[in-house]
């Protein structure tokens, strides 16, 4: 997502990193020299972000994945502390080895061989977890376990589970019977021992610590080697500043996960981070943080980034997550701006106050969104806005009217959608387990792209269909020249909207799947499928596979040249420059009496009301003070 060096196009090979001085000459963590004492010995830790299945069983893979797996470089981090300190003893090695799934493959049979070759010794590690990758995770795990090696799964799935249910889930109590170790809370000062009781053989079935959240300062900061993070589109690292939200969103998790006690990094470990990737050629990040406006060491972190950008040279790039009034914190977005924020994801959700009351998300305040949008985009900084479909009180219709609504009066640069999904560990999730409402049992759907559960108002299917058809309403030829046009307007870098808007709108048109979970250039192996479907002959998979290729690849370059031929006419209009319309007039001009997006309901009205009679206050206010002076 973001902008990168030439060194992107380099490929690196799947086996991951080991603690021996070519690593050592990498990055500025150093581990001690292996030891040549005869009874030194080996632990190994296997760190595998697992993907998910797409809807034909086949595991979702890429040459390049778009989204880095911050989980995996948080435990990469700890896990080369662990080895650092030697916490096995001082004759006992770690071999260490990272994996995301979305972008390499996992050969469970070479890992088997080496930890037989090993006498199973070590530990196998299914990190960051999502519920809808619990089942990916369940074969891998399997398989494992099966020869006899020690697996532990954590992430948000259990974590969120265990955090909110009375008793194990099914799927939770199969991995329990099974032998596979099940890890709820944070990894920050319990690594060690989870290693320590994997080395003796005395693993529990269950490590809980939600209930005992760690402090993010003075410890080890999340790290990948450049080979992994080279395997992301445009190399794009992560980090954490902070972790919780205080906010309480009935469909969110990370409240029920990571607490409602926010927690966060100081600017020198966000600054170690930096300089950690720095060494190795990285220079865009994704900050991870579900809502970074409310860290309260923002302006710190962002005083320092710019530092190393305007008097070292850095060239720090990165997106991060904030809430709808973040503007309404002075100075936060032009800091940004100056940190080196290009891009920012906000949870728009909806535009109709009823919706966003009925799950608990009373801090968006939809008359602040035309002048939060706004802010970005005086700063040149491209939006990335998430809206929420299936609301109780939603309909085909009214989902069709809003989106329109956004079209036309809020300026969004990209619009992704998600169904409302009763994910485990979420407070809908729980109510609608005790009270046995019909979820889907299938988890592998839990990735907001399919309705897995019932809508007081829409059928299955219809709710399924305006999904699809939501997209294709946004992204209409005619929006995306209006884009663009407010994008010329507002000084932001053309050729880098192109890109998105064929990244994300390409992928959901084109592949069939959210942008979140795609990449470049789709891998399947015919012998990396679902468990329980039968694996197709050589003679169906491969015709299929090829056709699948040309039937994807010849649309999806046609609507490229379509793409930028739109963007060639865009930018060489003068007029351009000076585009206006009622999404991008200045919120102090004005239409606040004329947006349909207050009309969406009496809530609305009621905003609309509040924010001309503030308007109004505000003026006479001003009009006051300059006749008393």
């Amino acid at each position: 997502m973001l902008r990168v060096s030439p060194e992107e196009k380099v490929a690196n090979p799947c086996r991951s990193v080991h603690a021996h001085p070519d690593f050592l000459f990498q990055s500025r963590i150093h581990l001690p020299a292996m030891s040549n004492n005869p009874g030194s010995s080996t632990f190994y830790v296997e760190l595998i972000k697992p993907s998910h299945y797409d809807k034909d069983g086949y595991v979702i893979q890429w040459w390049k994945s778009w989204i880095p797996s911050n989980s995996l470089a948080v435990l990469y981090g700890l896990s080369i502390d662990v080895a650092k300190r030697k916490a096995l003893g001082p004759n006992v090695n770690f071999e260490i080895s990272a994996y995301d799934e979305t972008n390499t493959r996992i050969r469970t049979k070479r890992i088997i061989n080496r930890f037989r070759k090993n006498n199973n010794r070590g530990l196998v590690c299914l990190v960051g977890v999502q519920s809808n990758q619990f089942p990916r995770a369940m074969a891998i795990g399997r398989e494992l376990k099966a020869a006899g090696i020690q697996v532990a799964i954590g992430g948000f799935h259990a974590a969120g589970c265990i955090s909110m249910l009375p008793e194990l889930t099914p799927e939770l109590q199969e991995a329990v019977d099974m032998g596979i170790t099940l890890f709820a809370g944070e990894a920050e000062g319990r690594l060690e021992a989870l290693f320590q009781d994997a080395d003796a053989g005395r693993m529990n079935p269950i490590y809980n610590y939600l209930n005992d959240l760690p402090d993010m300062q003075g410890v080890p900061v999340p790290f990948l080697p450049e080979k992994h993070i080279r395997r992301y589109v445009k190399a794009l690292g992560s980090f954490d500043a902070g972790r919780g939200c205080p906010f309480s969103c009935s469909f969110c998790t990370i409240i029920n996960v990571q607490g409602h006690k926010s927690r966060f990094r100081n600017a020198d470990e966000v600054e170690q981070i930096i300089r950690n990737h720095a060494d190795q050629g990285i220079d865009s990040y994704f900050i991870t943080d579900d809502n970074f406006a409310r860290n309260k060491n923002w302006e710190e972190i962002f005083d320092r980034l710019a530092h190393l950008r305007e008097k070292e040279g850095l060239g720090i790039y990165f997106i991060m997550q904030v809430d709808t009034l973040c503007h309404t914190i002075p100075n936060f977005v032009t800091k940004a701006q100056r940190a080196g924020c290009r891009f920012v994801y906000i949870g728009l959700e909806n535009i109709n106050p009823d919706s966003l009351k009925g799950v608990s998300k009373r801090q968006n305040k939809i008359s602040e969104y035309r002048k939060m949008l706004q802010a970005w985009h005086d700063e040149r900084i491209t939006s990335y806005c998430g809206y929420i479909l299936g609301f109780p009180t939603d309909t085909p219709e009214t989902i069709e009217r809003e989106i329109r609504i956004v079209q036309k009066e809020l300026p969004v640069d990209i619009l992704e959608f998600f169904i409302l999904t009763p994910l485990p560990g979420s407070q809908d999730h729980k109510e609608m387990y005790l009270k046995g409402e019909w979820m889907d049992p299938d988890l592998n759907k839990y990735d907001l792209e399919y309705v897995v559960s019932n809508h007081p108002i829409m059928s299955r299917e219809e709710w399924q269909d305006i999904y699809h058809r939501a997209w294709h309403i946004y992204y209409s030829w005619e929006h995306i020249e209006t884009i663009l046009k407010r994008a010329v307007a507002a000084g932001i870098y053309l050729p880098r909207l192109v890109s998105l808007i064929f990244e994300y709108y390409g992928s959901y048109r084109f592949e069939s799947l959210h942008p979140l979970q795609a990449g470049i250039f789709r891998r399947k192996g015919r012998n990396e499928r679902r468990p329980e479907l039968e694996r197709e002959s050589v003679f169906v998979y491969y015709p299929r596979r090829v056709w699948d290729a040309v039937s994807t690849a010849v649309p999806a370059s046609f609507f490229l040249v379509k793409l930028l031929l739109l963007w060639w006419k865009v930018s060489r209009d003068p007029e351009n420059k000076h585009y206006l319309d009622i999404a991008n007039t200045p919120v102090e001009e004005g239409h606040e009496d004329e947006l349909e997006l207050f009309e969406v309901a009496e809530a609305a009205k009621s905003a609309a009301a509040k924010a001309i009679e503030m308007k109004n206050s505000k003026q006479k206010a001003a009009e006051k003070a300059l006749t008393e002076n």
